[in-house]
């Protein structure tokens, strides 16, 4: 039975004065007029009836109704942008120009073709709909132009084949724009009139099923008449929209029309006047614009040209048939540029965003100067502060080994798979390569299971590439087997070539300050003094304020400056043109960490510090990541492979962006065509992350006492020892212990443990350090060819580990 709890307007009586009574004078002397407040410890709810409940429901559900009705209305209006409508055929049988002639229907309203190299878009106005359509098609084998197009569609129009649904291509197509973010699409069937009509029922229902998989509850719809193009068309207009979070809350703009106009000192370089209409928020022109594949640049101005689709045209109609004015007709937006142009916005200097991506660092930040009066005060007061703390350290330990040895309380997290692949410096190859015998006696041969070929497939295998995927697929074979173990050099002293390491007593609550030992890439990036608050003012600032600029639905022209004649030139050839506006600080460079997470269609082994093509929100960019380990912590353990079975961290440096956003992994396989690696969002854009790398000594007991052992093969020398005495061993049976004195000269020593070991056992030392990603980062990214799945197996070879 629940206990009674006052509630906010409880009595309150007075407390009793003891001792000497006051007068009503003498207290309002002492409180000085301040009179107490009653807090209240609830926010009391105002309790409505059940007819205000129903009242006040009613009036939710109606202005959500009418939220949706004005987005529906603005978009493809006469005041909002028109209904951009992206084709994907999902299979090569479907034919393109079949269903672009049957959208292009007469009786619908007036088309204008808009030819821009091999592609033939075109514009719909359908006055009499109140709507009107551009459609814009892209090829599943082409990722670079599905991916862009989709991030600025309104819809997409997969195009599905009776009989199969989709092809291999057309799989992978849809596997990328389901990581990406998929707007609202609409699955559109074509030939299912060309079957046999007993036929058609049950091809129906068989393609339903296999959709079903990728699209749940979705409705097919047909496409092989005029009329089915009509139903088709309606479908579209009265369609809800999906948001894409990323660019819901950016400025992003389709080119219809590209002018360049080259610099008097540089033709290579000049202004590029793009025309478009604004999409997602207003534009201001003192913010930078990011061109998908070509890089950041800043505006000049803005114009206002005439709109060169206009839903209702003001021009009277002076034919006599009033079917002429159905024609298809040709419309070159380029000309409209010179008429009616109105100049909306001009930068202004001192507003406009800096396009600094680095830091320049001052060698003088790290010299060391005489420190004043107040620094050397502030100083004393902190040692006092700080208490010195006692430890209890085996006898010997110098004061600088006392520090790897951590107070009891803390549980060694063990568990969990790091590696080590540092593989930079000369010292860690030369313990490769004297590893390398001790390898071979562990592992002596390695045999792959026979398979009959022909010699017209062996002409297409890569003999070289084989052997380097069958050495990847060995090392990520053995880390699974013997995580994190490496061999002791015999030529190098062990002191040396693990100096960079310590010891910790705890993985999970041992301190490690973040702005330790940082490398000198970190002086060139930005980091913020609290991300999440910048990022929630910032979107706060979007959501509230009106900006000045060119509103949404506007048809506007851009002056770009400082725009390399290669834009101009993709564009002219069919590739499309895409420009988004930047957030304040996202042409900055930082440490971006992005949670990722392997696709299960790929089974080819990724080491970390692989170069890689990152597909994240907006921007493309290839660079190197270090994988970690998707914890709550402060500390995150290093991963040598991408596993396939959890959640990683990929760490990058990269322009700053603002999540949320999709990120795509994508790895460039010999022939120039890119392959989809992993899939995921974006985490955080935080520098002191801390990934850490660990590795294992590894000792075997050569004589075992009751709590006592000699250990051996660890370390091959006296001072190796001594210099690693502090740190704690365990075994692979879960005994703990310590060192405690060297035995001879060859790196024999006797270790103490908390119970008996037994002869198989192992024993085992944790050492680590941080790791950092190297600056590989690249904002190119070479065009890839059409994808076309691979003869080749991509089974994983089983190997035999003799």
């Amino acid at each position: 039975m629940a206990a009674h709890r006052p509630g906010p307007l409880k009595q309150q009586n007075k407390a009793h004065k003891g001792g000497r009574h006051r007068g009503r004078g003498s207290a309002q002397r002492d409180g000085k007029g301040r009179v107490e407040l009653k807090i209240l410890s609830k926010k009391v709810k105002k309790e409505l009836s059940r007819v205000d409940q129903r009242h006040r429901a009613n009036q939710l559900r109606k202005q959500k109704k009418e939220a949706v009705l004005a987005e529906k209305r603005q978009l493809g209006g006469k005041d909002g942008p028109p209904h951009q409508v992206l084709v994907v055929p999902l299979h090569n049988r479907i034919s393109l120009p079949q269903a672009f002639c049957l959208l292009q229907d007469r009786n619908m309203g007036t088309v204008h073709l808009h030819e821009r190299g091999s592609t033939h878009d075109f514009m719909l106005l359908c006055p009499h709909l109140k709507h009107r359509w551009f459609f814009t098609s892209a090829k599943p084998g082409d990722l670079h132009t599905v991916l862009d197009m989709a991030k600025v569609a309104d819809t997409i129009l997969f195009l599905l084949d009776p009989l199969e649904g989709w092809d291999s291509t057309g799989d992978y197509c849809l596997s990328c724009l389901f990581a990406q973010g998929l707007p609202t699409y609409t699955l559109a069937v074509q030939g299912i009139s060309e079957l046999p009509p007993k036929k058609q029922i049950d091809a129906r229902r068989k393609l339903s099923k296999a959709v079903e998989k990728r699209f749940p509850d979705d409705k097919l719809l047909l496409l092989d008449t005029e009329q089915e193009a009509g139903i088709l068309l309606r479908h579209l207009a009265n369609q809800k929209q999906r948001h894409l979070a990323f660019r819901d809350r950016r400025a992003y703009l389709f080119a219809y029309a590209a002018d360049f106009v080259p610099s008097e000192e540089n033709n290579l370089v000049g202004t590029l006047k793009i025309s478009g209409y604004v999409r997602g928020q207003t534009l201001n022109v003192n913010s930078l614009l990011h061109i998908i594949g070509h890089g950041d640049f800043q505006m000049e101005q803005i114009d206002a040209p005439m709109d060169p689709f206009p839903l209702n045209p003001r021009v009277i109609k002076s034919q006599k048939d009033p079917g002429t004015a159905m024609e298809i007709c040709t419309t070159d937006a380029a000309t409209d540029m010179e008429y009616d142009l109105k100049v909306l916005m001009k930068a202004d200097a001192g507003k406009q965003e800096s396009l600094q991506t680095e830091v320049i660092p001052d060698p003088m930040d790290g010299e060391q100067t005489w420190p004043t009066e107040e620094e050397l005060s502030e100083t004393q007061d902190f040692v006092k502060e700080c208490s010195k703390v006692v430890k209890k350290v085996p006898k010997g330990t110098s004061s600088y080994q006392a520090e790897w040895i951590l107070d009891e309380g803390g549980e060694s997290d063990g568990e969990g798979d790091e590696y080590d692949m540092e593989q930079e410096d000369f010292m860690e190859e030369e313990s490769q390569d004297e590893g390398s015998e001790e390898e071979e006696e562990e592992c002596e041969t390695m045999t792959i299971g026979e398979s009959a070929c022909d010699d017209l497939y062996d002409e297409k295998v890569d003999k070289e590439a084989e052997e380097k995927m069958l050495e990847k697929y060995k090392q990520e074979r053995l880390e699974e087997m013997f995580p994190d173990e490496v061999d002791t050099p015999r030529d190098v002293p062990a002191r040396i070539r693990f100096q960079k390491y310590r010891g910790l007593k705890s993985f999970r609550t041992s301190p490690w300050d973040p702005k330790e030992n940082l490398p000198r890439d970190y002086a060139r990036i930005f980091q913020f003094q609290n991300f999440t608050n910048t990022r929630k003012s910032i979107f706060k600032e979007i959501d509230g304020k009106e900006a000045e600029g060119a509103e949404v639905g506007w048809y506007v022209t851009l002056h770009v400056s400082e725009v390399p004649v290669s834009v101009v030139g993709d564009f002219r050839r069919g590739a499309p043109l895409i420009a988004f506006s930047l957030l304040p600080h996202e042409q900055k460079m930082s440490v971006l960490n992005m949670v990722v997470r392997r696709n299960s269609g790929n089974t080819e082994p990724v080491k970390a510090k692989e170069e890689l093509i990152f597909h994240c929100g907006f921007r493309r960019f290839r660079a190197s990541p270090l994988f970690s380990q998707h914890t709550a912590a402060d500390k995150h353990k290093f991963q040598r492979f991408l596993t396939a079975d959890t959640a990683l961290v990929a760490t990058v440096y990269a322009p700053i962006t603002f999540p949320p956003a999709s990120v795509l992994l994508f790895k460039q396989q010999s022939n120039g065509m890119h392959s989809l690696i992993a899939t995921g969002h974006l985490l955080s854009v935080d520098p002191d992350r801390m990934v850490i790398k660990r590795i294992v000594l590894s000792g075997h007991p050569f004589k075992i006492f009751t709590k006592m052992a000699v250990v051996r093969y660890m370390f091959f020398s006296r001072e190796d020892v001594l210099w690693f005495k502090p740190v704690e061993l365990r075994t692979k049976w879960g005994r703990r212990g310590h060192i405690k004195e060297p035995l001879g000269t060859h790196g024999h020593m006797k270790c103490t443990f908390d119970g008996k070991l037994k002869s198989q056992d192992t024993v085992l030392m944790n050492l680590y350090k941080r790791v950092f990603p190297k600056w590989t980062y690249d904002p190119y990214v070479p065009e890839p060819i059409p994808w076309v799945k691979s003869e080749i197996s991509s089974k994983v070879p089983e190997m035999d580990m003799e």
